[in-house]
């Protein structure tokens, strides 16, 4: 039916005039209750659905035919087809070719309402609702259609993006100390340990790696990633011991994107739960656990940098932030999912994500997820779920510590692993200057001011070039110390677990930038965060621990960078004086000559000596 006046000058308007909703065939003479709407649930009393001739949807179908229904009639196209309810049903049809009640084919039904599209070609004419006229190809509407997965070459770049390119790398930098590395010792242990590698050229790496890893400025692989590429790129397990800063997470990475790109469509073709048209629920290839969101996070920046121009895309899902929007993010498609381990429970309950087609699982940080109580989460997901076997995945985990706990850890995940040791397990970079001072309680925010008066001012570097990240315990000590900063003219910011993922994500934001080149943290941004330019770390006040300390010093001298970190040392941390002194020694720093006096007093009052490389937490 055309919308133009047709010869005799009646318009569509007129048409729709005069026909009878309730019967009568088309131009018909009128009834009775020709304009009396009929609401849906009354139109079958009297006839009144079916009526004698056209139905409901016959103003697209051809009037005073049986069989009118809820669409056209007959073989007329019409709004979805439809079947006589006074007379027998026809045969269901098949869920492949299932409308809308669809009747004889054409019209708007032949856009199917089940999980996929009718092959036929539509038996009605060519109006604007159907389909060509009879003889012609059907177009169908490729918006739903699934996409030949198995047939697409992954490893191909796809059209380069020159502002996510800005937006990805613009950050890019190498460290002045870089070569230094070589010097580290590395120690893998296993049955039939490859060969490392010293360039990037050793190996046969995909061209969208290739590309990515130049736009990144990465020249020359660290000695964890020497040894961590041709480990997981042989598919064998890895458990892996590295200074903080170490470049870790493109240690993993690299070679698990890699491997997607080769084999990926296979995989992600293999979905039998997965209905023909459904992507509500995700099956992602790689999965990565992170403890904080923060460090989810940033893994998941990266995981960006490295999947560029490619058909791999990667999710992030963690707590604290809206999951309302992560699920719409997940349903866009997900093959690489980093998640903190807490909200990956909630979306395998939620039916959103399904671990099936999981062929490789990462735990980064895995010693501060089982301090952060996250043991039962981690093994209700690998253990309890629908995760490939131990023998079925490769397995990668990483620690800065590798304390009883981890061991165990690494027996049940791990399957023939193979155990990475770079530097001194627990240890930290001999590129960080670390100075202690001792420094009562009531003289801490003088001496800090002291120290910030240190910091190169606005002009002698660029902004954002010089940060400072200084630790303290509580909470409200966070919110305190960045009031007096504040008072005193100093642009800071600060972050800790009681701020809104918004607020936590903005303070980074700033202080990365160097709108706010000081932060003010409690522990929940010890770990992970890789924040370049952060030249200095301040220990306000002290952890409890050695191995938390490593941690929080780690943030600065990272990827060959020197760095410098401060600390605060007085009488409420004589438990962690053993500790300090041996690992100053162990990183040829200056041991003050008070902390060796005060260390040794301690231990004649309390015998005993250090905690370092046990499992004690």
């Amino acid at each position: 039916m055309s919308n133009v006046p047709n010869q005799n000058g009646i318009g569509l308007d007129q048409q729709f005039a005069g026909l009878d909703i309730r019967g009568g065939g088309q131009g018909g003479p009128p009834q009775q209750n020709t304009n009396r709407y009929v609401p849906p649930n009354r139109r079958m009393e009297g006839g009144g659905m079916d009526g004698g001739g056209a139905s409901f949807g016959n103003y697209r179908g051809g009037g005073g035919r049986p069989g009118g229904g809820y669409g056209g009639g007959g073989g007329r196209p019409g709004y979805g087809g439809g079947y006589d309810p006074r007379g027998p049903p026809p045969p269901m049809p098949s869920s492949f070719d299932r409308g809308y009640n669809r009747g004889g084919g054409g019209g708007y039904g032949d856009r199917d309402r089940g999980y996929g599209f009718s092959d036929r070609p539509s038996n009605g004419g060519g109006d604007r609702w159907g389909g060509e006229r009879e003889g012609d190809q059907l177009q169908r509407n490729d918006r739903w259609k699934e996409p030949s997965v198995s047939d697409q070459d992954w490893t191909t770049p796809m059209p380069r993006d020159s502002r996510i390119e800005e937006e990805l790398f613009k950050s890019a930098t190498t460290g002045i100390n870089f070569d230094k590395y070589d010097d580290i010792p590395v120690d893998a242990t296993g049955n039939d340990v490859p060969d490392c590698i010293k360039s990037f050229n050793e190996l046969d790496l995909t061209p969208i790696i290739v590309e990515n890893i130049t736009l990144a400025k990465y020249t020359t692989p660290t000695p964890v990633q020497k040894y961590s590429f041709p480990i997981i790129l042989k598919q064998r397990d890895l458990m892996a011991c590295a200074q903080t800063g170490s470049g870790k997470t493109a240690a993993f990475l690299v070679p698990v994107l890699n491997q997607i790109f080769l084999v990926g469509p296979q995989l992600a073709s293999q979905d039998p739960k997965r209905p023909m048209g459904g992507r509500r629920k995700q099956f992602p290839l790689a999965l990565v656990l992170a403890p904080t969101r923060e460090l989810a996070t940033q893994i998941y920046n990266e995981a960006r940098k490295f999947s560029y121009r490619s058909r791999v895309r990667p999710c992030v899902v963690y707590g604290g932030a809206d999951v309302g929007s992560q699920m719409r993010d997940l349903e866009r498609g997900c093959h690489l999912l980093v998640a903190t381990p807490g909200r990956l429970v909630d979306m395998l309950e939620r039916g959103k994500v399904g671990l099936d087609n999981c062929r490789y699982l990462v735990l980064d940080e895995a010693d501060r997820m089982l301090d952060m109580g996250f043991e039962p989460q981690i093994r209700r997901i690998v253990e309890q779920d629908t995760m490939p076997r131990t023998q079925d995945r490769h397995t990668m985990m990483f620690s800065a510590t590798f304390p009883k706990e981890i061991q165990r850890l690494a027996q049940d995940f791990l399957h023939d692993y193979i155990f990475l040791a770079v530097g001194r397990v627990g240890s930290t970079s001999e590129n960080i200057t670390q100075t202690i001072i001792w420094v009562d309680d009531h003289q801490k925010k003088s001496h800090l001011l002291d120290l910030l008066q240190e910091t190169p001012q606005d002009g002698e570097e660029k902004p954002g070039e010089s940060l400072t990240l200084v630790f303290v315990e509580t909470k409200r000590g966070a919110d305190h110390l960045e009031d007096f900063l504040y008072r005193n003219n100093y642009p800071v910011t600060s972050i800790h677990g009681d701020r809104s993922q918004g607020e936590r994500e903005l303070a980074l934001k700033h202080f990365r930038s160097g709108r706010c080149p000081i932060l003010v943290a409690t522990a929940v941004a010890a770990r992970g965060l890789d924040i370049p330019h952060v030249k200095h770390v301040i220990n306000f006040d002290l952890p409890s621990d050695i191995e938390e300390y490593v941690h929080r010093i780690g943030r600065t001298g990272r990827m060959g960078n020197t760095g410098r970190a401060t600390s605060f040392f007085n009488e409420g941390n004589r438990g962690l004086v053993r500790d300090l002194q041996e690992l100053l020694t162990e990183t040829k720093q200056v041991v003050p000559d008070w902390l060796e006096n005060y260390s040794m007093e301690v231990h004649r009052m309390h015998g005993g000596g250090g905690r370092r490389g046990g499992g004690k937490r």
